[in-house]
């Protein structure tokens, strides 16, 4: 599949372009400069091909950060097949502009100019000033008002190759229903080797070098600066014929200090976290936990996400580890269930344990716990601690189903659901654990009567 790189100078609209090719708002934007810091990787459809296309950071030297941007964006374009390299058709052409992309042209690749803000046909005319880059392809378009973007797009689509039919054998001694059925397995098995991994934390604890020790390769800018990740990045690997995307989200900051971008960022990361199975909570075991680290491990709980808590930089850690995770225990009661790693994901020590792990904690997020088995367990545990009365009324389930998975769901069928006591609710549940592998997943326990369908009020 070839790749499509978006490359330039801050606020030229190379999100806005990836945004329009992509036919759906992915690429946070804004009129603050710098804000794609790290490459954002989709996969589209242009015509009736297909291709990867990567949005970008600015072209820039400002300081330290946005030096590593501006390689981790060449690099990208000499990775790529096709080149677009944008620049703003309101200003003049710039130098830095015109001596990056002549260092371009040497690369032999499919190169486009791209001058963006074009607006009307007056603003046009503005476009000759850029023939002194010495581009054989040159668009004017306005991505804002999607002016003359479909030349660009048919331009791109000449360009790539065509899409590879799938062909199905069809072995002749199967029947149409045996043939239908194999089709209708397909995307489900598909769908089940992705697993999608969120890493979250609050701002300079590690996220994107853990990802970048997860993956073996510089995938995410790493800085002292704080926030350095903007936006969500996410990038995919293969372990044990599972698919898994880690998703490293942006640092999350006290809600007082959230200003500007960050607030975007901030809803993209709760959107992914909408579509994330397993949670990597990570913390700084230099420091400790803090309170924004309890309010982070909420949106965890919010979610119902299996979990992971990682305590990272254990290299320069101060504290043993029975202590730090008393520690975990005492300030996140709620992630109880969750499994403990210590690692530093800047010497890579331990970091590899991380993969068996997510395997596991996600294999028990997906369970499907056996009607005979669960009943067994819940029989027993009533039978050693009766539910206490309602009212002054006998409380019995008559008989537990579970009816979902991610995280698993339980139904209670019962003769008075109101009068099962918080507690006794979180009984049962470590009774579940003590009998099923359940680690790193919540468990849902729902009352309801018979006949009743499933609540929208379910319990933990």
């Amino acid at each position: 599949m070839k790749k499509i790189a978006i490359i330039g100078k801050p606020n030229v609209g190379k999100s806005s372009l990836f945004n329009r090719i992509l036919k759906q708002r992915d690429a946070i934007i804004s009129d603050q400069a710098g804000t794609t810091r790290d490459l954002k990787r989709r996969i589209v459809t242009i015509g009736e091909k297909e291709a990867e296309l990567i949005d970008t950071g600015g072209l820039e030297d400002r300081d330290e950060l946005f030096e590593k941007v501006k390689q981790k964006s060449l690099e990208a374009a000499k990775d790529a097949d096709i080149i677009l390299y944008m620049v703003d058709g309101k200003m003049l052409p710039d130098e830095e502009d015109k001596k990056i992309f002549r260092s371009l042209q040497k690369l032999g690749k499919e190169l486009a100019l791209v001058v963006n803000k074009i607006d009307n046909d007056k603003e046009e005319e503005n476009v000759w000033n850029f023939y002194e880059f010495g581009a054989e392809h040159i668009f004017p378009i306005s991505v804002s008002h999607n002016r003359k973007v479909k030349k660009l797009l048919e331009w791109i689509e000449a360009r790539l190759p065509a899409s590879k039919t799938i062909q199905l054998e069809v072995d002749e001694e199967l029947d149409l229903d045996e043939i239908l059925a194999m089709a209708e397995e397909g995307p489900k098995k598909e769908e089940e080797r992705e697993i999608r991994v969120a890493i979250l934390g609050r701002v300079n604890v590690g996220k994107s070098s853990l990802l970048n020790a997860l993956l073996k390769e510089e995938r995410s800018i790493v800085s002292d600066v704080a926030g350095t990740t903007i936006d969500t990045v996410d990038e995919s690997t293969i372990y044990e014929d599972k698919v898994i995307t880690f998703i490293d989200t942006a640092g999350i900051r006290r809600r007082g200090k959230i200003v500007g971008i960050e607030k975007y960022a901030l809803n993209r990361t709760q959107k992914m976290l909408e579509r994330a199975d397993v949670a990597l909570l990570v913390l700084d075991a230099s420091e400790g936990i803090t309170e924004q680290d309890e309010r982070i491990a909420g949106y965890i709980d919010k979610y119902k996400l299996a979990c992971i808590i990682v305590l990272n930089k254990w290299d320069i850690a101060k504290k043993e580890y029975k202590e730090a995770v008393q520690e975990v225990r005492d300030r996140l009661k709620f992630l109880s269930f969750a499994p403990v790693i210590t690692l530093s994901a800047k010497t890579r020590k331990r970091v590899d344990k991380l993969y068996d792990l997510i395997l596991g904690v996600y294999r028990n997020y997906a369970s499907w716990i056996p009607t005979g088995q669960l009943n067994r367990v819940i029989k027993e545990a009533q039978m050693r601690h009766q539910i206490p009365a309602f009212k002054g009324k006998p409380v019995k389930i008559l008989y537990a189903t579970q009816y979902d998975t991610k995280p698993p769901k339980i139904a209670l069928i019962m003769n008075r659901p109101e009068g099962l006591h918080f507690s006794y609710k979180r009984y049962l549940v470590n009774t579940l654990r003590e009998n099923f592998d359940l680690e790193g997943t919540p468990v849902i326990l729902s009352p309801r009567k018979r006949g009743e369908r499933e609540s929208e009020e379910e319990f933990e």
